[in-house]
């Protein structure tokens, strides 16, 4: 090691960066969590659709704190797989804001979908808009978590 000069130490700590940047970049969420939270949103559309309006408030209630116990564990990033658990310096601290700003983004958009498609005389509105919004979150979700990951520095 003492052998080593200047542009060999730097070259090897750009390297170290780089092994760390491409870990960083491959942390996110189970896909199981996205087809779990798709199935969760699609849940509350059509409750919202076919029940009265005090059981779809209590479902969503409880939508709501079940996702905050699970994702609680979840929402660090930090573990992709059982078998890989990194450092939170590693994993950034933005994953939780970059998943909220999912969560809200989707609550935007079922709720846009759901007021045009009841504008435009569909019939059950708000399960057609749910169903939209989690087959896009199901199939894309850590794809999405990737691209606002980028988007907050995550």
């Amino acid at each position: 090691m003492s052998d080593l000069n200047h542009d060999q130490a730097q070259d090897a700590l750009d390297a170290a960066r780089r092994a760390q940047q491409s870990v960083a970049g491959q942390l996110g969420l189970p896909r199981a969590y996205w087809w779990v939270l798709a199935a969760g949103w699609l849940v509350l559309g059509v409750l919202g659709d076919f029940t009265p309006s005090w059981v779809t408030t209590v479902a969503t209630i409880a939508f709501a704190f079940g996702h905050s116990v699970v994702a609680s564990s979840l929402l660090d990033g930090r573990r992709r797989t059982s078998k890989l658990l990194v450092s939170r310096d590693v994993a950034g601290r933005r994953i939780p804001l970059a998943v909220i700003a999912i969560l809200l983004v989707m609550a935007a958009l079922t709720i846009a979908l759901g007021f045009a498609l009841d504008a435009d005389g569909a019939n059950h509105a708000g399960t057609w808009a749910a169903l939209t919004v989690a087959a896009i979150v199901g199939f894309g979700g850590p794809e999405i978590l990737f691209a606002t990951r980028r988007l907050v520095h995550a």
